[in-house]
């Protein structure tokens, strides 16, 4: 493990270590200096405020917390299994806005958990970490056992193919509890081919969707992340999409006859046919720059 010393002007720090999956970096943030960046091969993976956890920098995990936000009463602990662990943002930002909620955090890299463990501490002894491949860690959870499973992984800058098919989604709806809700981040561009098979795949699961996006990202014109959501209950899509509407970073909530017409022509992936997500443009979720965030989106404002 090294540090690479911060310089003169504001440059950032950088902490690098040789993990299981290739080389993790923790680059500090200088407009926030409790604030640290992790990438793993060069893709940003995670932003987190350790003196501020509920400050949720990169667009798509905003739009996750407001889903958190919406699917309790304020301050109301809820089960959550995160599939994806990266430096554990969203969990600390469920731990710091609903105290005493039990949640588990999967992560394939120990490296990467240790490095993030030891760097970035989590004082949440509710916080269950699991070492170990997604979908197997799925099938582990017991039957009913979450409230809320957020998909949040990635290999390199892809989603892998196994976590995207219809026999994923049936072992997800498992450890659900009755109105629990699956949260997944996509990431697609252009026409959407990628999404409108993960909304065709997770209806034939659940009888309630929505799929959270910016105009832009929607409509194909830039590639981005989208937040896809399932449940067998109705999704409190009014409260989230205010939510949204009203973000710094704005996005709308599809659903209904939208979404239906969305995948009108999309087939149910299987573990047959699945295949990863797209490759994202070049620098996509690179490196933070000046002005720009890790997912080639503008960076938060600077907060007092």
């Amino acid at each position: 493990m090294t540090d690479a010393p911060g310089t003169p002007g504001g440059a950032s720090l950088v902490v690098r270590a040789e993990v299981d999956h290739g080389l993790a970096e923790l680059v500090s943030d200088p407009d926030r200096p409790s604030s640290w960046t992790l990438l793993v091969d060069g893709t940003a993976q995670s932003h987190v405020d350790l003196d501020d956890p509920t400050h949720l920098e990169f667009e798509y995990v905003r739009r996750l917390g407001h889903v958190v936000d919406a699917l309790a009463p304020p301050g109301a602990p809820l089960r959550v299994a995160h599939l994806g662990g990266g430096a554990w943002t969203l969990a600390r930002y469920v731990a710091a806005t609903r105290p005493g909620s039990p949640q588990t955090v999967v992560e394939l890299d120990g490296a990467l958990a240790d490095l993030v463990r030891t760097r970035l501490p989590a004082d949440d002894a509710l916080l269950d970490l699991r070492i170990g491949d997604a979908r197997a860690e799925t099938l582990a959870l017991a039957a009913g056992a979450a409230d809320l499973v957020v998909v949040d992984v990635f290999a390199g800058a892809r989603i892998p193919a196994h976590l995207t098919s219809v026999e994923f989604a049936t072992l997800v709806d498992r450890a659900l509890a009755p109105g629990g809700v699956l949260a997944v981040n996509l990431a697609d561009g252009g026409p959407l081919g990628f999404v409108r098979g993960q909304v065709a795949t997770v209806a034939a699961v659940f009888g309630h969707r929505g799929v959270v996006a910016a105009s832009d990202v929607w409509h194909g014109r830039r590639f981005g992340n989208l937040v896809l959501l399932a449940s067998h209950t109705e999704l409190p899509l009014a409260e989230l999409a205010r939510a949204c509407a009203g973000d710094p970073f704005p996005s709308s909530v599809r659903h209904g006859a939208e979404l239906r017409r969305f995948t009108r022509t999309a087939a149910v992936v299987t573990d047959r046919t699945a295949t990863p997500s797209p490759v994202p443009p070049a620098g996509f979720f690179g490196r933070p720059a000046e002005d720009q965030g890790p997912e080639g989106s503008a960076r938060m404002p600077p907060q007092p």
